[in-house]
């Protein structure tokens, strides 16, 4: 019974519900929102936050932060339509490539902040402009006009973010198999656990033997690595190397992060509630526009559950409070 009410009043049981109720509401807007190959058509548009998120929490979670990931996005796909068209490799090389680039992204980012001590705001925010303008001077170099970007990709290269295995869209398999990798990661491993402990006090994890500036950079390279994978999918998807894509990404993974129920301090949070909170921003931002809600408008409800979801966990934490305290405070009169 225990366990059953402890299931039920986890805050992933409240995203869950939340997800149910978004889809019922658009399905009732517009009944084409309810069959099964638009809803899983939609993760094309929403894929690369999820992935990205997936792996900004452990950013957060060590007290970090990482708002370059929708440059890394754009940088990767530069370079990887240069390496195939005008450095001439083939894809299947062109790929791991443009991947290893967004870790080094990632790297520069994890040194500053874990090795120098600067702000990891401000760290990532001077990457966001730096490797948005790399990418921007990459598409310069190419052949192809900045204008209309790089495509004319392989069909197999195309069919990575448009074709379909056993009927599932190959996004949804790719974003899954990603967060299996990272809940493993994260949950069930000595790595994870210290990425935790990271969090929670730094000089305690130095104290038990743990190399912490080099637990917080890895996590930067991770999130780097898993934005550079962003960008391959999208480039996939819209068969295209842009140095703007990705620009608008910032936003919506912070949000999946937070609304997944990460504590921006550091120390908490958790790879199913980030992919679930992920899925639930990417689909209320779909059934709006499905909504025929115009664009400008769709960060407004996002901002809106955000908040929301923020409020309502700190007034759940405050209950929590003197629940515990009036647990102790028979212990503690014995004691006297």
């Amino acid at each position: 019974m225990n366990k059953l009410k402890k299931i039920l009043f986890r805050w992933e049981t409240a995203l869950i519900l939340i997800l149910i109720l978004e889809i019922i509401v658009f399905g009732a807007i517009n009944p084409r929102f309810l069959k099964i190959r638009v809803l899983l058509g939609s993760i094309n548009d929403f894929v690369s936050t999820c992935i990205i998120a997936l792996f900004v929490t452990f950013v957060i979670i060590t007290g970090g932060m990482d708002i370059s990931g929708g440059s890394i996005v754009g940088l990767s796909s530069m370079v990887l339509g240069l390496l195939w068209q005008d450095a001439g490799l083939n894809i299947s090389v062109a790929i791991p490539m443009a991947i290893l680039v967004g870790g080094l992204c990632g790297a520069l980012n994890g040194f500053l902040v874990a090795y120098t001590r600067v702000q990891a705001m401000v760290v990532t925010l001077g990457g966001m402009f730096l490797y948005s303008g790399l990418a921007v001077v990459l598409g310069s170099l190419s052949v192809s006009s900045a204008f209309e970007g790089i495509g004319g990709f392989p069909e197999a290269f195309v069919q990575i973010a448009n074709g379909k295995t056993l009927g599932i869209p190959n996004p949804f398999l790719i974003f899954v198999g990603l967060a299996i990798i990272a809940y493993i990661l994260l949950h069930k491993t000595n790595y994870g656990r210290y990425v935790f402990l990271v969090g929670v006090n730094q000089n305690a994890a130095q104290y038990s033997g743990i190399n912490y500036k080099l637990v917080m950079m890895s996590t930067y390279i991770l999130s780097g690595m898993a934005a550079s994978v962003a960008g391959v999918v999208l480039t996939s998807y819209l068969g295209s190397s842009r140095a703007d894509l990705g620009k608008e990404l910032t936003m919506p993974v912070i949000t999946a992060v937070v609304l997944g129920g990460t504590a921006i301090t550091g120390g908490k949070g958790g790879v199913v509630g980030t992919a679930i909170a992920s899925i639930v921003v990417g689909i209320l931002r779909f059934g709006l526009q499905m909504a025929k809600v115009p664009t400008q408008y769709l960060d407004i409800p996002v901002g809106l559950l955000l908040v929301v979801a923020v409020a309502v966990r700190g007034v759940m934490g405050q209950m929590r409070k003197p629940a515990f305290l009036a647990r102790r405070a028979p212990k503690e009169k014995a004691a006297a």
